[in-house]
């Protein structure tokens, strides 16, 4: 079983591999189906390593909407075929840097905390 700390940082390293390849643009997101599919796996590890964090965990990071990527890992498991590229892309684009700072800080809190 993983640790909060080990699932925290499984969610830095799938942002970490998001930006990867995202980093090439919104263009290439919406040609490319391999890294679609690669963002998207991602985003669901992200999604399952939040879901199995403790819920003490999570409050520690009250700004980080847990809920919401919880659900969107929820929607790109089970919708698969409904995926809508536009919501990925702007999750990527919009929440992921914001999303990264806060994670970023929760693993110092808990590295921090004996």
């Amino acid at each position: 079983m993983r640790d909060p700390t080990e699932r925290v940082r499984d969610i830095l390293e799938a942002i970490g591999q998001i930006k990867r390849y995202s980093q090439r643009g919104q263009e290439i997101f919406e040609r490319d189906e391999l890294i679609q599919s690669w963002c998207v796996r991602h985003i669901q590890i992200i999604g399952e390593a939040a879901r199995a964090l403790p819920k003490a965990v999570c409050a520690q990071a009250p700004d980080v909407p847990w809920r919401e990527i919880i659900g969107m890992r929820h929607i790109l498991v089970h919708d698969y075929f409904g995926i809508d590229t536009d919501a990925v892309w702007e999750v990527i684009a919009k929440e992921l840097p914001l999303f990264e700072t806060q994670i970023q800080a929760l693993l110092t809190l808990l590295e921090d905390t004996p």
